[in-house]
């Protein structure tokens, strides 16, 4: 698995009555660490089909009631991970080779944050890397971010001419881009719908969604006529589907991004060498999420940007598309939607979800 190196820090972007908030420093406790540790236990089926062998070692009677549970155990494990891999399979197809000698990876919003950390480690590994950020890093800045070998672009995403200009740039300089990932977004505002100004509110739809559509336009005719075949990445949201209260731009924006990958996945379904990953996360440690203050950190914890990009990084290098969700109650989502109406009202009040954004401004307004 590639090794994702620590993540340099960059200039503080947050206004200042935000960037005084530090979110509290996540426990290990938490119900993603359980689920991790089960995994790679009891509900490995490796680990089952040992026990299997361990009772066998022992000469232990087939009729006896020990040896047919751990059987069917480790034989019902065993059926869910062929399942899995069959869905994943039919659902996106036949993983793709990725050979850097002949990728060009694009990154927006490449200059702090996940995308920065997914800049460096495919930088440090020698792949033609190209970062998209509104800041304006000099040459100075640029190398003592990204090392040497990254092509930074000073490009304002929401911008159609912008995003032309740098990939004619890109590709002069390059190569065809072939592995595009959207990492770019707006600040949270977090404000009630009624105190949310009209200009930030298009601001957040223009830079989380706009601009996804500009970008889309313009490199994924060039995947297209890859022989290779490509890779694009949305880099979207869990708040996309559960629509926090004091969230009104950034939910709209993120449920609009993530349809939009999806609308392009199914167009690109009957291109097997074309492959779609959309990850839908929770408030990860970065300075856009910096002033929010997480709701219950056992169930619904602080992801680390490290977190993400290995999970990225992983699935990118596999050549496989598919969705990407942490941490637990992400991925848990689709479940959310179907319950009925009076037990999501449940849910939403007993995880705090809705008050989070409230509590969080009022806590920033007393540290003023």
């Amino acid at each position: 698995m590639p090794q994702i190196q620590p993540l340099k820090t960059t200039a503080d972007p947050r206004p200042h009555s935000q960037s005084q908030i530090q979110p509290p420093t996540s426990t290990l406790y938490t119900i993603d660490t359980l689920l991790n540790i089960l995994q790679k236990s009891l509900l490995n089926p490796f680990i089952a089909w040992i026990l299997v062998l361990c009772l066998r070692a022992q000469v232990t009677p087939l009729s006896h009631p020990s040896w047919i549970l751990t059987v069917t155990y480790a034989t019902s494990l065993t059926i869910l991970w062929v399942l899995r891999t069959i869905n994943q399979r039919v659902a996106y197809g036949v993983q793709r080779t990725v050979d850097f000698e002949n990728e060009v990876v694009v990154i927006t919003g490449g200059a702090s944050g996940l995308g920065l950390l997914i800049a460096q480690n495919y930088g440090m590994r020698g792949a033609s890397v190209a970062v998209l950020d509104v800041r304006d890093l000099g040459e100075e800045g640029v190398e003592e971010v990204f090392g040497v070998g990254v092509l930074y672009i000073r490009c304002d995403v929401g911008n159609r001419a912008e995003v032309e200009d740098a990939k004619g740039r890109i590709v002069d300089e390059l190569g065809t881009p072939t592995i595009v990932i959207n990492c770019a977004a707006a600040r949270i505002n977090g404000l009630p719908l009624l105190d949310l100004p009209a200009d930030a509110f298009e601001k957040t739809i223009r830079t989380n969604l706009l601009a996804a559509f500009h970008l889309y336009q313009v490199f994924l005719p060039g995947i297209l006529e890859s022989e290779g075949g490509g890779t694009l990445v949305t880099v979207s949201s869990v708040l996309g589907q559960l629509t926090a209260a004091g969230l009104s731009d950034y939910a709209a924006s993120k449920a609009g991004l993530s349809a939009l990958h999806k609308t392009i996945e199914a167009e690109m379904r009957g291109n097997p060498l074309v492959k779609t990953l959309l990850v839908e996360i929770g408030q990860m440690s970065t300075p856009l999420f910096g002033w929010v203050r997480a709701p219950n950190h056992f169930f619904a914890p602080v992801l680390e940007p490290v977190q993400v990009a290995r999970e990225m990084v992983t699935a990118i290098d596999s050549g496989r598309g598919g969705v990407i969700r942490l941490p637990l109650y992400a991925a848990l989502v689709d479940w959310y939607a179907v319950l009925p109406a009076a037990l999501q009202r449940i849910a939403r009040y007993v995880s705090g979800i809705d008050a989070a954004v409230t509590q969080s401004r009022e806590a920033s307004r007393k540290t003023e």
